[in-house]
């Protein structure tokens, strides 16, 4: 049975997206990415919604520029190669290895968990709290970076009551902290 982690960045105040602007305020030291670069490669399937996937998109063709340095250049590589499910009402298609699904990500999730394999991996905050509703997260890893946004996105969108157990923390140079969770 598959495990199913639900890993963001998020800010001080619990914001993974700022009312305006673009994701910059998270961009990750290259001792985090490098770190975010081993959480991907470990994954079997990782499920997006549209924001999220419009963001990482990016990734699909990072790899030809040239002045990337090397360990984005690994992440561009990781990702691609990586297999992909989007999950979106308005998208009529996606790029590269990524499946695009306008099905019920609870059947589908529920579904994928039961198959033997790496472990999904899922972004977004819309998403996840339709996941986590469900009961079908099965870790969190919340990077809470540095930074108070004052409003935007929250990183836990839903309604849902979960108890939860800290089973690691780990800080990094940038003052960025990841914060392991399994349910309780």
């Amino acid at each position: 049975m598959r495990e199913l982690i639900y890993s963001m960045t998020m800010s001080l105040d619990g914001c993974i997206a700022p009312r305006a602007g673009g994701p910059e305020w998270a961009a990750p030291s290259e001792e985090l990415h490098r770190f975010h670069n081993q959480q991907a490669s470990e994954l079997g399937v990782h499920l997006l919604g549209r924001n999220l996937y419009e963001v990482m998109v990016y990734w699909e063709t990072a790899e030809e520029d040239p002045a990337l340095p090397d360990y984005m250049a690994e992440f561009a590589r990781i990702w691609k190669d990586l297999p992909k499910i989007v999950y979106s009402k308005t998208l009529d298609e996606v790029v590269g290895n990524t499946t695009l699904s306008h099905g019920d990500p609870v059947e589908e999730v529920a579904a994928l968990k039961q198959e033997d394999g790496k472990p999904l991996g899922v972004g977004g905050a819309e998403l996840a709290s339709t996941l986590t509703s469900a009961g079908l997260i099965d870790e969190y890893r919340i990077f809470v970076n540095p930074t108070v946004l004052g409003g935007g996105k929250p990183f836990f969108a839903g309604d849902t009551h979960v108890e939860l157990e800290l089973v690691g923390t780990q800080t990094f140079d940038s003052g960025v902290v990841c914060l392991r969770y399994r349910r309780a």
